[in-house]
């Protein structure tokens, strides 16, 4: 993407630091006026009151007294003001960043964002998140301060002595020229921290994930290795971001010293040359410098935390931008006819064709089974119903609307999806079957009598908290929650993908005659189990071999053929 793309992108990340946060960001400004405005009067009362001693003063002590008092009062005042509005417009603008950065990412489909590095997504609301707030958002009333200050400096110098005042911005451009060097070393050396963060939260992602596989392989020192090699780079990471992040502060304090001790001896000049340059104006200009010299110091710092936080988010904001469901016609949640796959071809990859020429009729409230050795298709066949890919030849209709033309959230009104792999929250068993949304009570007692769950219920209370992915249920528990959710739903269409895959014999049965009980659905459902009992009640059986339909017919019908599903069948009964 060009230059102009991704700052096109960019924007809209940036506007939630200040949507509905303006008056909070007024009222900081307000603070760094009052604040730099006392510091200027108190800077003038310097030169005024050390020519008031050498009798030249145009001002009486009296008058002098109540200009301080007036300074201080407008320091107080800008105290008074931050405490306030400062602290509101930081926890906001950080606030509205995370929700919509979160609200981005659930716009993603759920096999787009199954194929994604989701590492990515955790270290941009986490570490990168940090460094955005630290560098960029805490900084913003500083710059205004230092901004402002600066001006009033500038303006009083200007009126004390404009050829001094020339000379000092003439020796400036040398700090700008050093902040302009380093601040794009400052940026790539923070998105080189936040690369390396991001492989180590997905290397520390995968070790929890598959801390059983560890343990059972004994792989524990070759994952400490990996652990360490990553953890090392993110050490050699953080030490180039501080050794810049110091290259360009000392670079900037030298610069500015430099600035400093050159107006300082110009000014001397100028005072023993009878410049009309008075005690108090050249005691004036040293303070004043101060004030011209902060920003420095300030916003080189600034520029390249900026800098580094915009890398951050157009990394952050690429990667959003990616995957993103194209958007549809809508459908009503309702299946008049049924489902019709016609002519279907699809390949992950080219020459490496996964299901070849299917056809399939799944009419309305009937109940269907995939079923087929490991690789056969069974599954990439389930995700392409629920809108995985575009990339197939044929068409798959629901009703008279060919999948492709569907909008992915109106699609999800119409079907549910029960999978092997249950996600469980950390909350009670109510908030897990009803999502945290809200739903009519008898609706949520019909999901769960209809899912067998009434007993568990009964036993641990629908308060009970589930654990950490469920870790306080057992599987067929988790399995039964899932069918609760898609009951609670009521999408007329139920896939399920080998959801009783890690179940044994006894509780695979009864979860799924819990789901062949659903009378009014329409169901289709990928197995390994092939048990006579569930599948005799399934209106048509689906063998998939290689990638096509290698049979198809009711369990009586392909029993008596004796081909492929019978082989099948006989050996899953040895």
């Amino acid at each position: 993407m060009n230059r102009e793309e991704i700052k096109s992108l960019r924007r809209p990340f940036i506007r939630q630091f200040f949507h509905k946060n303006k008056f909070n960001l007024f009222m900081t400004i307000i603070a760094s006026f009052c604040s730099a405005g006392s510091e200027i009067i108190i800077s003038w009362l310097i030169k005024e009151i050390v020519d008031l001693i050498s009798g030249i003063s145009a001002f009486t002590f009296s008058k002098l007294l109540a200009i301080t008092a007036f300074g201080i009062g407008l320091m107080i005042l800008a105290a008074v003001i931050d405490s306030v509005f400062l602290s509101r417009f930081r926890a906001k603008a950080m606030k509205q960043y995370r929700e919509y950065v979160f609200n981005r990412l659930l716009e993603k489909g759920i096999q787009a964002f199954s194929a994604e590095n989701s590492s990515v997504y955790l270290s941009a609301l986490s570490n990168d998140i940090n460094a955005i707030e630290q560098d960029f958002i805490s900084r913003l009333q500083a710059v205004f301060e230092t901004g402002i200050a600066f001006i009033g400096a500038l303006g009083l110098m200007l009126w004390y002595s404009p050829l001094l005042t020339l000379i000092s911005i003439i020796f400036s451009f040398m700090p700008l020229i050093v902040t302009l060097l380093l601040g794009n070393k400052a940026a790539e050396a923070e998105k080189l921290l936040s690369d390396q963060k991001e492989r180590y939260t997905g290397m520390l992602k995968d070790t929890l994930t598959g801390f059983a596989v560890i343990k059972s392989s004994k792989a524990e020192k070759n994952i400490a290795r990996m652990h360490d090699e990553h953890n090392e780079s993110v050490a050699d990471a953080s030490a180039h971001r501080t050794s810049v992040n110091v290259l360009v502060n000392y670079s900037s304090g030298i610069a500015g010293g430099m600035l400093q001790f050159g107006v300082f001896f110009v000014a001397a000049a100028l005072a023993l040359s009878g410049r009309s340059i008075t005690g108090g104006t050249a005691i004036v200009f040293v303070q004043l410098m101060n004030y011209v010299l902060s920003p420095i110091r300030v916003f080189p710092a600034f520029y390249a935390g900026m800098r580094s936080s915009f890398g951050l988010i157009d990394k952050l904001a690429q990667a959003l931008n990616q995957n993103i469901p194209d958007e549809g016609i809508h459908i009503e949640a309702k299946l008049n006819e049924g489902i019709s796959i016609r002519d279907l071809s699809f390949a992950y990859e080219k020459e490496k064709t996964v299901l070849n020429d299917i056809d399939l009729e799944l009419k309305k409230g009937g109940c269907y089974a995939l079923v087929g050795g490991s690789g056969s298709g069974k599954s990439t066949l389930l995700n392409l119903l629920m809108a995985s890919s575009k990339d197939y030849q044929g068409e798959i209709y629901y009703d008279d609307k060919e999948l492709r033309s569907i909008s992915p959230s109106s699609l999800y009104d119409l079907v549910s999806i029960i999978q092997q792999n249950v996600f469980v929250f950390n909350s009670t068993i109510y908030d897990n079957i009803t999502m945290f949304s809200a739903f009519p009570r008898e609706e949520v007692d019909r999901a769960i009598r209809l899912s067998g769950l009434s007993t568990l219920i009964e036993e641990k209370g629908e308060d009970y908290l589930c654990g950490e992915n469920g870790s306080g249920l057992s599987g067929g528990e988790r399995q039964r929650i899932s069918i609760a959710r898609a009951l609670l739903r009521k999408t007329p269409v139920l896939f399920v993908d080998e959801a009783t895959a890690s179940l044994d014999a006894q509780i695979s049965f009864e979860v799924l005659d819990a789901i062949l009980k659903l009378d009014g659905y329409t169901r289709i459902i990928v197995t390994h189990d092939l048990d006579e009992n569930i599948l005799r009640r399934c209106n048509e059986l689906f063998i998939l071999k290689n990638g096509i339909i290698h049979e198809q017919g009711t369990f009586d019908e392909l029993m008596k053929n004796k081909g492929y599903f019978y082989s099948l069948y006989t050996v899953s009964q040895q």
